[in-house]
């Protein structure tokens, strides 16, 4: 079975026999895909960034290691 393109239905976008189709909803996936990312984008530009918990985790198992190894080796 294939799936009309964009081109045959012309400008009146999808037609209600579409909307289930795997090709309308990888579409809708992708542009909340793409939404979401931009989304993160501006909130970076304007200063909402947070650092991830996975790196601030890391930051103090690498601290406290590091003390740990600087009693025992020295």
């Amino acid at each position: 079975m294939s799936y009309p393109s964009p081109s045959d239905r012309g400008d009146r976008g999808p037609s209600p026999s579409d909307r289930g189709s795997p090709e309308r909803e990888r579409r809708t996936w992708v542009d909340r895909r793409r939404d979401k990312i931009a989304e993160e984008i501006a909130r970076n530009r304007r200063g909402e960034y947070t650092v991830p918990t996975w790196v601030l985790a890391l930051a103090l198992v690498l601290i406290v290691g590091g003390w740990i190894a600087l009693i025992v080796l020295v």
